[in-house]
């Protein structure tokens, strides 16, 4: 359920975000794209005064005269002579930036633009970041406009805009948990009291379920029909193990969030394991274990315990009759504690792998059901390790299908 809520919020939280970061890159675009703009025109408008070299000085002398400066930009032109050399710099704007910088940008242009033909080259640059703009003809002029106003412009612009995406941001955050808690109510309410009936029927069914079993004891002792009587033992047992599993699992999914002791998780595991070293020497199936020592863990022991019993169970039933092998390892890896038990049997579907963990999921109804089995033993391993905060996987590889667990520390 924390999975389908965390869906929910991710869906509604994306689509305004998504809007949101559209508005603010098409309203920065349209910013810059008027900004680079406007200084392309001032250039080709400056490039406009001087069509040849014979009408260089004179054009300029007649903006001087007719007092044709630029109000809103800093701009300036460098006359070149033959190879490009700097002879007469004119100012087109009312400012007080040094001689030096101009000459210096210029000098930056000419190195960059050595192999200019007779051409006009424009070159606004990146804006957010370049110092100038320039537009040069070889062996004529350099026109250079001084972009700090408007690149001080764009990235204040640039950083208000970001700031009110911030804060909408957080209401669209705030508003995202209110209507994911409001969409997935009715769900988490219908799973939570399908939950409680499953508690409720299984606890139901204990009292008449036991009658039934002893009243079959009873008749067993004085009755002819042997077979009847230990076909209704039989069904009766089997159910009762399947509401212990029903039973085992509600507890765990309405478990409460603990505080867990630090116990030394290597020797739990290690002692649950050795339980079952006479199970697995009687099936003639090789068993080998390797256990990091002094692993610490916050958890309840008892629950480690019963994640290992059924990974190794799971292990045995699936194992080859002959040249049957089990694996159990335990180590730390980072930040992170691995446990994987390994068998030597069958392999796994890669359909199975996704579907292995769910409830009453059986991939050979015949053979579980002889045996007892109910699909519900790696659901209850599942659902520990989920309370945990851990990952469990299975899959097969070279004979060998391996359960991982990985906790983080």
């Amino acid at each position: 359920m924390k999975k389908l809520k965390n869906k929910v919020f991710i869906i509604v939280f994306l689509i305004p975000t998504l809007f949101l970061i559209s508005i603010l890159i098409v309203f920065n675009y349209q910013a810059y794209k008027k900004e680079k703009d406007a200084i392309t025109e001032t250039l080709v408008k400056t490039a406009s005064i001087y069509e040849s070299k014979e009408n260089i000085i004179k054009k300029m002398y007649e903006y001087k005269e007719n007092e044709m400066i630029y109000l809103d930009k800093i701009v300036y032109t460098i006359i070149l002579e033959k190879d490009n050399n700097m002879s007469y710099i004119i100012s087109h704007t009312d400012s007080n930036i040094n001689t030096d910088t101009i000459i210096s940008y210029a000098n930056e242009i000419l190195k960059k633009e050595k192999n200019l033909n007779d051409n006009i080259k424009i070159n606004t640059g990146n804006l957010y970041f370049s110092d100038y703009s320039y537009s040069i003809k070889n062996e004529n002029y350099i026109i250079i406009i001084y972009n700090l106003s408007t690149k001080n412009r764009l990235i204040s612009l640039l950083q208000i805009t970001l700031i009110i995406a911030a804060m909408v941001e957080i209401v669209i955050i705030l508003v995202s948990i209110k209507l994911t808690n409001w969409v997935t109510a009715p769900v988490f309410s219908t799973f939570n009291k399908q939950k409680q009936f499953v508690e409720d029927a299984a606890h139901e069914l204990k009292t008449p379920l036991a009658v039934i079993m002893a009243n079959a004891e009873n008749l067993e002792m004085d009755s002819k029909n042997d077979k009847w009587i230990y076909n209704i033992k039989s069904e009766s047992e089997r159910m009762n193990k399947l509401i212990v599993k029903l039973l085992d699992l509600a507890k765990l999914e309405n478990k409460k969030e603990e505080v867990y002791n630090e116990i030394n998780l290597s020797k739990t595991v290690e002692m649950s394991i050795l339980t079952f070293e006479s199970l697995i020497f009687e099936k003639n199936i090789d068993f080998e274990y390797n256990i990091q020592e002094n692993i610490n863990f916050q958890c309840n022991a008892d629950d480690i315990k019963e994640l290992i019993s059924i990974l190794i169970d799971n292990a045995i039933e699936h194992s080859f009759e002959k040249d049957g092998k089990i694996l159990v390892e335990l180590y730390k890896e980072k930040n992170n504690i691995i446990l994987e038990v390994k068998n030597k049997g069958n392999p796994i579907s890669k359909d199975d792998e996704k579907r292995i963990f769910e409830r009453f999921y059986r991939k050979d109804e015949a053979r579980n059901r002889t045996d007892n089995h109910y699909g519900l033993g790696l659901a209850i391993a599942k659902t520990i390790v989920t309370n945990y905060k851990g990952n469990i996987t299975a899959f097969s590889n070279n004979d060998y299908t391996t359960f991982k667990v990985v906790f983080k520390r």
